[in-house]
């Protein structure tokens, strides 16, 4: 005779909380995972051109993938400490040495000390002779001209900023930044910039952190940009602004899910006006209050960019048009995925209609609730259609996986940018770049691909990380917005949903 079934009011049996192992394992991931990126930074290994790079970097993203495993296990009394504990040692870690992969940050020193002495950086290039009395020796280097990050001079000088001869491409917002960090540091070296850099990589992990709180959904999520290699090497290492556009954005997005759309779209405008792909957070918010969100967004554009047009004009553009040429966007080539099943010269109208088609089913399907979902898909599948050559853009995906909490797959798009990245410096034929290029990006979009055809083959749990470690976390009960009919509870109860 079958055993009767257990009575249906029986209670739920409380997992078990997990153990001191976890813990000791969390701990011992993120040690190892500080030594590689030291290893990165400081090693043998730290230019792209040898297959070194490649080792110390899928190392760095194995035990990223680990330490995130381990921390989203824990209660959050002891995840949180561990995620802030990441999100200073890291990226501070890698501001010990310069800048190795990239050499931005010294475009971003001269244009901060260009403004200070009242020059506009959109019609002084570093090689002008009118700014030539701005030259010193950490960005000017005397002797041979030779090595990473050494740019010959048309009077035959050597600066460390790439491009000397072009005007500067970054946006009004970027720039004031780089002014600030200018009259607020001392000047003569790299350190101030990384400095600030990694000091905006914090304030994302403190803002993830709190509004992910507020917003009833699970801290520990934050992990993924807190631990995330990507950021320790592009924010503290190589001192992108893109870091500072994440700020902004992930704060808009806040506001937007909080029903402030005014201010949403005031702190999305500057994020695009520190980087362009910011924009791609702005259709995820419109399914309400449209007019005021990009209103404020748009106002916020012009106003920033007024005084550098009425000072430049046109010249307000840099270096924008001849990007878009080098990295031949304008003639198709970049466009790595489109151009495997297009011609080539098919593919930047391709581009515009798939981003049309996206843009479109992000705004009709996005919960203005959560408007960071909606975010997700539009800048990754921006970085699928456009597959930049430069690793730091998505940046803004890993705090909006982040903040989304579930779709970690889109984490993929860090190593995909590398792919191409690091083969600079290798003996490659024009072929062997386009397939590494291709690859990177193919192989990343099907670890997109599959991961959503799991999920939607599975029903969702409702949970995140251990059963014990998530009941552990009483959310507070309050309103997600001062008019909003959803609770934290209930938000935490669809967690991840």
């Amino acid at each position: 005779m079958p055993p009767s079934p257990p009575p249906t009011n029986a209670p739920t049996p409380t997992p078990a909380t997990p153990g001191p192992a976890t813990t000791i394992a969390a701990a011992g991931t993120g040690l190892a995972l500080a030594a590689t990126l030291a290893c990165a930074v400081y090693g043998p290994w730290t230019h792209p051109g040898s297959v070194g790079v490649f080792v110390v970097y899928g190392v760095a993203w194995t035990l990223f993938a680990l330490g995130a495993h381990l921390v989203r296990r824990l209660p959050v009394r002891r995840a949180v400490p561990a995620i802030l504990l990441g999100a200073v040692a890291l990226p501070f870690l890698a501001t010990g040495a310069e800048p190795r992969t990239s050499d931005d940050a010294y475009r971003y020193a001269f244009d901060g000390r260009v403004q200070a002495a009242g020059h506009s950086p959109y019609t002084h290039t570093p090689a002008d002779p009118e700014v030539a009395r701005f030259r010193d020796d950490w960005l000017f280097p005397k002797g041979e001209c030779a090595g990473w990050f050494r740019h010959p001079l048309p009077d035959g000088g050597c600066t460390r900023i790439n491009r000397p001869e072009v005007h500067t491409i970054y946006p009004p917002v970027a720039e004031a930044y780089y002014l600030l960090v200018h009259l607020a540091t001392p000047p003569g070296g790299h350190e101030p910039v990384q400095a600030a850099a990694a000091s905006l990589a914090v304030a994302v992990t403190a803002a993830l952190l709190l509004v992910l709180r507020r917003f009833g959904r699970d801290p520990r999520n934050a992990v993924w940009w807190a631990w995330c290699p990507m950021v320790a090497l592009e924010a503290g290492n190589n001192a992108h602004v893109d870091v500072l556009g994440v700020l902004l954005m992930v704060l808009g997005l806040a506001a937007v899910a909080a029903r402030r759309p005014i201010l949403g779209g005031v702190l999305l405008g500057g994020a695009v006006a520190t980087k362009m792909f910011p924009a791609a957070a702005l259709p995820a918010g419109l399914r309400r209050a449209p007019v005021r969100l990009l209103g404020a967004a748009g106002l916020t554009v012009v106003l920033v960019y007024l005084p550098h047009v009425l000072a430049a004009g046109h010249a307000v553009l840099g270096y924008l048009p001849g990007y878009l040429a080098e990295e031949r966007y304008d003639d198709g080539a970049r466009f790595g995925l489109l151009g495997l099943v297009l011609p080539v010269a098919a593919a930047p109208y391709a581009a515009v209609v798939v981003l049309l088609a996206l843009t479109a089913a992000v705004i009709a399907r996005a919960d203005p609730d959560r408007p960071w979902h909606g975010a997700l898909t539009l800048t990754g599948g921006m970085l699928f259609v456009f597959t930049p050559a430069y690793p730091w853009y998505a940046l803004l995906v890993v705090a909006l996986v982040a903040l989304d909490g579930r779709r970690w797959e889109w984490l993929a798009l860090g190593p995909a940018g590398y792919a191409l990245y690091l083969t600079w410096g290798l003996d490659l034929s024009p072929d062997q770049v386009r397939a590494t290029h291709r690859i990177g990006y193919g192989v990343a979009l099907l670890v997109v691909l599959a991961a959503a055809l799991v999920r939607r083959a599975r029903p969702a749990d409702g949970t995140t990380g251990s059963p014990a470690a998530f009941h552990a976390w009483k959310p507070p009960i309050r309103s997600v917005a001062p008019d909003s009919p959803r609770s934290t509870r209930e938000a935490a109860a669809r967690l991840d949903a």
